[in-house]
């Protein structure tokens, strides 16, 4: 009986859904999807709070498609209508979903229909899509409004189920009255499915809100996976030089290998260090809520893909701070202001896949962000691990994070990173003499050239410069940029300058890359190393010829 519980087969689900979930790789049920579709598909509601990367998307995916198929199977069927909605905090996360509902209805998709209006596409050029009249629908609370308000969406007599993804930053994202707003346009009855990471107070809102005698699940209370799946450390670092020293012998010595997430700060610090990884030619993307939101789905995919091992990103909760004193934050002048920053999230929801570490480079904020940001690593079944670079003045911070570790059972302490830093001393000067080509000139010249390469590739604008040719062509001649000059002789780690506890491992890539680096050879041309080689161990041992 079991086993029978741990098999999708044994969930009621259709034989094409069932195809779908085998092509993707899915054995069996997460502890998430095994206790809340049963529940779904008997029509109850659900408040389901499960940790980043436990398979919540599949959970309330899978239902939410049999639903439709039934409906769209049975005898009674009414005229194509929206069933489902799905509201989400960010553009990213709702990209993603729809992205993920189309492969589960990869053998069903003449009968199920998906739009995804999260996108910044004006309201005009979403219109005909929902005309149409799909089965899901999937968008942040503000752009779902705004479509009922100008009545190119109807819900009132056809919503069937809604869910809320993220439940836990749709109010701190700036959504609260949007999303009042928006029930007013529903239904009295439909299901709704609310998944949260956590459940903190805008969760219990939105359960008053709505939810009708829900199920409560509270599965996996460790918001990180233990010991055994991913490891934690820290590391001191007294200065700011020492970041960086730090980062670039990590990365270039591949001490941390794999696709790497390095949180910062700022934005400017998303380029100051895309640019100092640059000098050593370490090729790095950055992600922020400056770029658009094509632009940012576009670096996730490639980043998915492995153009790149290594990205850069801010996390939302710093850019969430509108400018200004605090206490203006409250005041409701501020709530557009608020607003308009926070449709956008990079330690969370969005699905990075085969992240094999994250670096905290700047100290995350709170312990909330330091879960976030842990929990892109370490997903599903897949090992990671946490670096987090720790200075003195952030000792204080570095305890609520532990001690609030601690009072999760399943989870760890930040571990001392074994590393002596006065083995990688020898490094700092060049280090030192790549920050200085990285100068705040530098920094912004590199932000003025993406901003530029958008407007040029943007796909709004081409109907703009095809009628005003000669502002394109002012763009394009605008002055040249001066980005920081890279120095090649930084492009290479001599061998003398690695640490001698580390030449065993950093050998054998060093001289790999050096093989990659040579130029191909002509018939018959010999590599001269290697000819080196052998006419070394000639002269040395005479006899070994004349015994072969």
């Amino acid at each position: 009986m079991a086993e029978d519980e741990l098999s999708f087969a044994h969930m009621g689900l259709d034989a094409r859904l069932l195809q779908a979930v085998g092509e993707l790789g899915w054995a069996k049920p997460t502890a998430v999807q095994e206790a809340a579709i049963p529940l779904a598909l008997e029509g109850k509601d659900l408040l389901c709070r499960a940790k980043t990367g436990s398979g919540k998307t599949g959970a309330y995916a899978l239902p939410l498609l049999q639903r439709l198929l039934d409906a769209k199977m049975a005898s009674s069927v009414s005229a194509q209508a929206v069933r489902v909605l799905v509201l989400v905090p960010t553009r990213e996360l709702g990209r993603q979903i729809v992205h993920m509902l189309r492969q589960l209805a990869a053998h069903c998709a003449l009968h199920v229909r998906f739009a995804d209006i999260s996108g910044s596409d004006d309201l005009s050029a979403q219109r005909p899509i929902l005309m149409e009249k799909p089965d899901v629908v999937v968008g942040t609370p503000s752009r779902v409004l705004a479509h009922l308000q100008v009545h190119n969406l109807s819900l009132q007599d056809s919503l069937e189920l809604l869910v809320l993804d993220e439940a836990d930053l749709l109010f701190s994202f700036g959504f609260e009255e949007d999303l009042k707003r928006l029930l007013c346009h529903l239904p009295k009855i439909y299901q709704t499915f609310l998944m949260s990471a956590t459940f903190n107070e805008d969760v219990q809102a939105l359960k008053e809100l709505v939810l009708h005698n829900p199920v409560t699940l509270k599965l996996q209370e460790s918001q990180l996976p233990d010991a055994s799946q991913l490891s934690q450390y820290q590391i001191r670092c007294e200065t700011e030089d020492d970041k960086f020293l730090l980062l670039y012998a990590l990365l270039k010595l591949s001490l941390v290998r794999g696709k790497v997430i390095l949180f910062v700060s700022t934005i400017d610090r998303c380029y100051r260090i895309k640019l100092f990884l640059e000098q050593f030619s370490i090729p790095a993307c950055v992600l922020n809520s400056e770029l658009p939101v094509q632009s940012r789905c576009h670096i996730i995919t490639q980043f998915n893909k492995g153009f790149y091992d290594y990205i850069v990103a801010t996390d939302e909760q710093h850019l969430a701070e509108p400018e200004g004193p605090r206490e203006e934050k409250k005041k409701k002048g501020k709530k557009a202001e608020k607003k308009k920053g926070q449709e956008y999230g990079v330690a969370r929801g969005i699905d990075f896949q085969n992240v094999s570490a994250v670096i905290n480079f700047d100290f995350p904020p709170s312990v909330e962000s330091y879960i976030h940001r842990a929990g892109r690593t370490a997903r599903a079944n897949n090992p990671g691990t946490v670096l987090t670079f720790v200075s003195f003045s952030e000792s204080a911070q570095l305890a609520k994070i532990e001690a609030a570790l601690v009072g999760d059972s399943d989870a760890i302490t930040l571990q001392p990173y074994q590393f002596q830093m006065e083995e990688i001393e020898g490094l700092r000067y060049r280090c030192r003499d790549a920050m200085r080509s990285v100068t705040k000139q530098a920094i912004k010249e590199a932000r003025l050239r993406e901003i530029k390469e958008e407007l040029l590739n943007s796909e709004k604008l081409k109907t703009y410069f095809e009628d005003n040719p000669r502002d394109l062509n002012l763009l394009r001649h605008d002055r040249p940029l001066h980005p920081a000059i890279i120095k090649p002789h930084l492009r290479n780690m001599p061998e003398y300058l690695v640490p001698p506890t580390l030449r065993a491992v950093v050998r054998p890539l060093i001289k790999h890359k050096r093989r990659k680096s040579m130029p191909p050879r002509s018939k018959g041309q010999q590599n001269p190393l290697r000819s080196f080689r052998y006419t070394k161990q000639k002269s040395q041992n005479p006899a070994k010829k004349k015994t072969s």
